[in-house]
C-alpha cells in the first residue's frame, strides 16, 4: 500500500495560527528559580537569549503538536556549562517568513526590546517562502529566493545595529524529505541547497555565523513520512550544533 507524502504544493508546512510559548517559558522559568539571586548581575557568562525564526525554533513535532524545541535544549546547554540564563524568549512562529520576521524586527516592540538586550539571538528563516512560491507557481522559485536572501539581509543588518555587541547565529536548512523517491529529491534538493547557500552568504555578509544542520539530521528524526518536522532528538541535535557553534564561534566566521 502506498503511503501518501505530504503535499508542499498545497502548503502543509504553512500554518500562521499555530504558536508555541508555554514550554519555552516553563523552562525559561525552571532554570531562573533555580538560579541564585546573585546571578541576575550582568556579567560574562550571564545570557539573554531570544530565539527567532519558524516553526523548528517553536518545536513543532512530526505529529503537528508542540514540544522542546532546539531553543529550549540550547538553554540547558547554557545552563550544563555554568552560564546564568537572566533571560529567554523564543518567539518562534509556524508558518513564519522571511517577509513576517522582518515584520517584526522593524515594528514589533516586544521583539525589538529583547532583542537590544540579547547577548545571544539565534534564527531559522526562509525555508517558507520558497514552500511557498513551489506552492503557487515554482516557476517563482529564483525570485522567492531572491526575495528571502534580501530579507534575511535586511534582518541581520537590522539586528546587528540595534544590538551591536548580540552574537547572532542563523541556521540553514535540512532536508526534510528524505523518505521521497530520488527522482522527486532531485528536484527539491537543489532550492534546499540554493537557499543554503544564500543564508551563508547573507551571515557572512553581516559577519554573523551561519550554523549548517544538513549534515547532521538523520533520517530517523523525521520519523512521520507524512510531515517534515523533526522529533525530539532532532532538535537535541540542532541544539549541538548551535551550542558547537557558540563554544567555537571563530571556526564558524
Amino acid at each position: 500500500m502506498q503511503v501518501e507524502r505530504p503535499n508542499i504544493f498545497k502548503g502543509e508546512w504553512i500554518d500562521l495560527n499555530l504558536r508555541k510559548k508555554a514550554a519555552s517559558l516553563l523552562v525559561a522559568g525552571a532554570l531562573l528559580t533555580a538560579m541564585p539571586m546573585g546571578a541576575f548581575a550582568k556579567g560574562s557568562n550571564t545570557v539573554e537569549y531570544v530565539a527567532l525564526g519558524d516553526s523548528l525554533a517553536a518545536g513543532q513535532t512530526p505529529f503537528k503538536t508542540f514540544d522542546f524545541s532546539y531553543p529550549d535544549y540550547l538553554v540547558n546547554h547554557f545552563k550544563t556549562y555554568k552560564r546564568a540564563v537572566a533571560d529567554y524568549d523564543n518567539f518562534g512562529v509556524s508558518g513564519y517568513t522571511t517577509y513576517h520576521l522582518l515584520n517584526d524586527v522593524m515594528f514589533n516592540t516586544t521583539v525589538q526590546k529583547e532583542l537590544r538586550e540579547a547577548t545571544h539571538i539565534t534564527i531559522d528563516i526562509g525555508a517558507n517562502d520558497v514552500l511557498g512560491a513551489l506552492r503557487y507557481d515554482p516557476q517563482n522559485v529564483p525570485t522567492a529566493l531572491m526575495n528571502a536572501s534580501n530579507n534575511i539581509g535586511l534582518i541581520l543588518k537590522s539586528i546587528d545595529q540595534m544590538n551591536p555587541s548580540a552574537e547572532v547565529y542563523i541556521m540553514g536548512y535540512y532536508n526534510a524529505f528524505p523518505h521521497y523517491p530520488q527522482s522527486e529529491q532531485a528536484k527539491l534538493l537543489p532550492v534546499l541547497d540554493a537557499l543554503n547557500q544564500n543564508i551563508k552568504a547573507q551571515a557572512k555578509a553581516n559577519g554573523d555565523i551561519y550554523v549548517q544542520v544538513d549534515d547532521i539530521i538523520a533520517k530517523e528524526y523525521l520519523e512521520n513520512p507524512l510531515d517534515i518536522h523533526l522529533n525530539l532528538n532532532g532538535y537535541q541535535a540542532i541544539a549541538k550544533e548551535f551550542w558547537q557553534a557558540i563554544t567555537y564561534k571563530q571556526r564558524y566566521r
